[in-house]
Order: structure tokens, then sequence, then C-alpha cells
């Protein structure tokens, strides 16, 4: 009985701060007081609440009327958003990117994106563009308004990122700070995953891969041949072909 206690009480404090989170995100109250505020209660009830791993019905009544949110989006994650979007201080797509639920569980998002080989499928070689061959579900805290996502083709970054796998790159992050993951473009070869260091004025790429030579690229040359910063990768405990 302990035990089964013990797991109901874990459930009840996940739901609890799922719940709170929804409604600092929607209403973007950060701390205690500015929820208290926003609430129109004590700071002590909030702490109240998360004691009982409990949030008030009227609260729930009170963001209806005060911001349009619908209280089965705050309570469990269902949608939509707004019952009202005309009050909504935050856009629903924009909560529902920040504040998914743990991938695999009832109430989480997913969203299909399409995955571009390597190589591309620019007619010029100097240039790279996306060759979309297949489609990926993703967990929808994965997506970014700017990504790209690749199927890796090569060896090089092993084993780190195996061939086969999927990686997703984020082309709003340009920068190079030293050790991170970029896709950089290589003509006659298409995109290379590296990490990238700064040396004595230009770009330098290294592979996991200890056979695999290091490549230099020049640093006026760097920004437009960068694609964008390696953010995540998906791939299979084991190479495939």
């Amino acid at each position: 009985m302990a035990k089964l206690k013990k797991k109901c009480d874990e459930r009840l404090e996940r739901w609890f701060e799922e719940a709170m989170e929804r409604i600092k995100k929607a209403t973007g109250a950060r701390t205690q007081v500015q929820l208290a505020e926003v609430l129109e209660v004590r700071q002590s009830s909030i702490s109240d609440a998360k004691r009982r791993c409990s949030v008030p019905s009227d609260w729930f009544l009170k963001l209806y009327r005060s911001h349009g949110l619908n209280p089965n989006w705050l309570s469990d994650g269902q949608e939509p958003v707004y019952l009202n979007a005309s009050r909504g201080a935050v856009a629903a797509e924009n909560l529902l990117r920040e504040t998914p639920a743990a991938y695999g569980r009832a109430n989480a998002r997913g969203r299909v994106v399409q995955v571009s080989t390597m190589a591309g499928g620019s007619a010029d070689p100097a240039v790279w563009a996306p060759l979309p061959t297949e489609d990926l579900s993703i967990p929808e805290s994965f997506y970014r308004p700017e990504l790209a996502v690749l199927r890796v083709d090569a060896a090089g970054m092993e084993p780190l990122i195996l061939r086969g796998a999927f990686v997703g790159v984020d082309m709003s992050q340009r920068q190079h700070p030293d050790g991170d993951l970029c896709a950089v473009h290589f003509p006659h070869q298409g995109l290379l995953i590296r990490r990238v260091f700064y040396q004595d004025g230009q770009f330098v790429l290294r592979a996991e891969e200890k056979s695999h030579a290091d490549l230099h690229v020049p640093a006026a040359e760097m920004a437009a041949r960068t694609l964008g910063r390696v953010i995540w990768v998906i791939q299979s405990l084991s190479p495939q072909a």
C-alpha cells in the first residue's frame, strides 16, 4: 500500500507541475509573486497548492476570464488553448511548441518534417539546396522555425553520429563556438557534419573518426558555407547500411 501511495503522489506532483508550467507560460508569470498577482491570491496560496499538488478550480475560471484560456488545456493539455483568443497574451502555437508533454505520453505532440539528403538537390555545385526524400515524425519540442533535417550518409562523425542517423540543424544558429557541431557545405561534396574550431584566421573542421583529415575553411568563407548548428540527433544504437 505504501508503494502504491507513493506512486500516486508522484503522478499528482507531475500533473501539478505540468499544469502550473502551462499557467506560467500563458500568463508570463515567472515567480510565485507574479503568479499570485495574476491569480489575485496570496503568495501563501501558491505554496499551499504546491503542497497539496492541487490547482483550485477557481484559478482556472479566473484565467479563462482574464486571459481567455481553456481550463481543459491548463489542467490536462487538451486543445484548444484558448476559448477566447482575443484575450490571449501569447500565441497558441508558441505555447504548444514550448510546453509539450514528455514524448510518448498521452498529451505529447509530434510534427512531421521533411528529411533531405546531405548531397542536396542544387544544380550548382557551389550551392546547397534541400532535396527531400522522406518524412520523419519528431517531438514538437524538437521543432524550430528554421529547421533542416538531414539523413547522415557518411561515417566521419562515428561513433557520435552513426551513418543513417537523422540530424536536426537550426539554420538560425550560424555562430561557431569552438567544439560545436555544424553542417558546412563543400562544393561537389554536399554537407558535412563536423566539430568546428577557430585557429589562426581560419576554421578547422574536425571529424570524430580519426582517419578523416581535418578540413580548413578561410574565415571569410565560413558564413556563406554554414547551413547551421546541429541541435539534435535521432539514431539507432547500431550502424545502418
